[in-house]
C-alpha cells in the first residue's frame, strides 16, 4: 500500500538541484489528473518521458521515507509504489517552480529531445542486445545530460562552449576537456552530483559522470567496470544513433564515435555492418 506524501514532504524533499520540467508535459500531466480517474499508467508514460519529474519522482522514492532495500530506477515501478495523489500533489510541486522564458525553452528543446530520443534508443538497443539493464539503460539516456539544464542556468552562454567542445571531441580530446578548460566545470560531474541528489541507483549516477570518458574505459580490456561497461556501450551506441552530436553539439560528424565506437562494437559483440542495420532498423521506427 503506498503511503500519501503531503505537498509539504514533497516540497521538502525536493529542495536543492531542480531541472525545469518541459511545459507539454506538464499541461499533458494537469490535463489527465482533472479526469475524473487519472489513469497511472498514462500519468508514469507522461513523466518517463521528461528527466526533471523523472528525477523528482526517484528521488522520493528512494529516500529513508520509503525504505526500499536497494534503490530503484523504474519510473512505473516508482509511480505504483508512490500512489496517484502522492504522484499529483509531485507534479504540481514542480509546476510552480517558477515560469521559462520562451528563449530559454527554445533552448532547452534541444535538451528535452535528446532525452527522450536516447531514452527510447537506449531502451530498444537494451532489449535488442539482450542486456539485463533495461530499466537502467532506459534512466541513463533519460539523465545522462541532466548537467546541461544546470550549467545553462549557471553560464548564459553555456550551448556555445557545448557546441566548441563538441567539435574538439576526438581521441585526445574530450568533450568535457572543453568545458573544464572555458568554466571550470563540466555537464557530466553536474550530472553525476544531480543524479546523486535525486538518490539514482550508484552505477546510473557513475554512468553519467564517466558518459563522456568512454575511450579511457573500454581502452582498459580487463574485467574490472563491467557494470558501468554494459550501461556506457548501450548510451553511446544510442547518442551516435540519435545524433546527439547534432543536436546538442550542433557539428555535422560525431567525431567522439569516430574515436570510440570500435571498441565499443567489440565489447558487445557487434560488427559494423550489424551495427548499421541496427541503427537503420531504429530509426525507422522512431520515424513512424
Amino acid at each position: 500500500m503506498s503511503q500519501e506524501l503531503t505537498s509539504e514532504q514533497i516540497q521538502q524533499a525536493l529542495q536543492g538541484i531542480t531541472v525545469p520540467p518541459q511545459p507539454q508535459i506538464m499541461v499533458d500531466l494537469q490535463m489527465e489528473q482533472y479526469m475524473p480517474d487519472p489513469d497511472l499508467g498514462v500519468i508514469a508514460r507522461l513523466i518517463s518521458q521528461d528527466p526533471g519529474l523523472s528525477g523528482a519522482l526517484l528521488k522520493i522514492v528512494n529516500s529513508a521515507h520509503y525504505g526500499l532495500t536497494n534503490k530503484i530506477a523504474s519510473i512505473q515501478r516508482a509511480v505504483n509504489l508512490l500512489g496517484s495523489r502522492s504522484v499529483i500533489n509531485l507534479i504540481n510541486a514542480q509546476s510552480i517552480k517558477g515560469e521559462m522564458s520562451d528563449e530559454t525553452i527554445v533552448v532547452l528543446n534541444r535538451f528535452w529531445d535528446t532525452a527522450q530520443d536516447v531514452a527510447m534508443t537506449s531502451l530498444t538497443l537494451a532489449k535488442r542486445i539482450g542486456s539485463q539493464t533495461v530499466d537502467e539503460s532506459y534512466a541513463l539516456g533519460l539523465f545522462h545530460d541532466c548537467g546541461v539544464p544546470l550549467m545553462l542556468k549557471r553560464f548564459p552562454e553555456y550551448m556555445n562552449v557545448l557546441e566548441d567542445a563538441y567539435a574538439k571531441a576526438g581521441p585526445d580530446c574530450r568533450v568535457v576537456d572543453t568545458e573544464n578548460r572555458i568554466l571550470n566545470t563540466n555537464h557530466a560531474v553536474v550530472g553525476y552530483f544531480t543524479a546523486r541528489s535525486w538518490r539514482l541507483p550508484e552505477h546510473v549516477s557513475s554512468a553519467i559522470a564517466n558518459h563522456h570518458n568512454a575511450l579511457a574505459i573500454f581502452q582498459d580490456d580487463s574485467s574490472r567496470n563491467a557494470p558501468l561497461k554494459n550501461l556506457l556501450a548501450i548510451l553511446k551506441m544510442a547518442e551516435h544513433v540519435c545524433e546527439s552530436h547534432r543536436v546538442l553539439g550542433n557539428q555535422p560528424d560525431d567525431y567522439e564515435w569516430d574515436s570510440i565506437g570500435h571498441l565499443i562494437l567489440d565489447y558487445v559483440g557487434l560488427s559494423g555492418y550489424d551495427f548499421e542495420n541496427l541503427k537503420e532498423s531504429i530509426r525507422e521506427l522512431s520515424a513512424h
